[in-house]
């Protein structure tokens, strides 16, 4: 058993669900939100490979200059209703991971609920609340990246 922290976000976006599926998989808006405030991803450090046993790769950068290279495995994909990946530092082995479920669900008026559970926080490495933290601000970055990109959409 696991006896690691773990945690539970749940938002509603102001967006269908494929869209969040999307914002999850695609890797230019992945660039836009997979960080948390004041710190960036270069698009060109995403990489996808969406798949059960494909992995995926991203790297963040703080305004100090401070690089963390981060990635994993997927386990589960179930489009456009759950993400089931590894997340860890480049070289961790799935057993060494945290492990992220992310379930999306249509709401009416084209909204989506996502329920986002993370298990595993390993507190000798780092805190479950800074970890909790930085995803909550990473989905306020989501939360730009979806208007942002339904601001753009053409109307058909």
């Amino acid at each position: 058993m696991d006896t690691r922290k773990q945690f539970t976000i749940t938002r509603e976006f102001a967006a269908p669900r494929e869209a969040v599926w999307r914002a999850w998989t695609d890797p230019a808006i992945a660039a836009q939100w997979w960080h948390p405030h004041e710190v960036v991803t270069p698009p060109e450090s995403v990489r996808i490979d969406l798949r059960v046993g494909g992995t995926y790769e991203y790297l963040m950068v703080a305004p100090d200059g401070s690089e963390y290279p981060t990635g994993g495995e997927y386990l589960e994909v179930d489009e456009p209703s759950r993400l089931r990946f590894s997340w860890a530092d480049p070289g961790d082995t799935v057993d060494e991971a945290m492990l992220i479920t992310v379930d999306l669900v249509e709401l009416d008026g084209g909204r989506c609920e996502m329920t986002f559970h993370l298990q595993g926080v390993d507190e000798d490495r780092v805190s479950s609340e800074s970890v909790s933290q930085g995803w909550a601000e990473a989905f306020e970055e989501l939360d730009d990246a979806l208007a942002s990109a339904a601001g753009s959409a053409v109307p058909r």
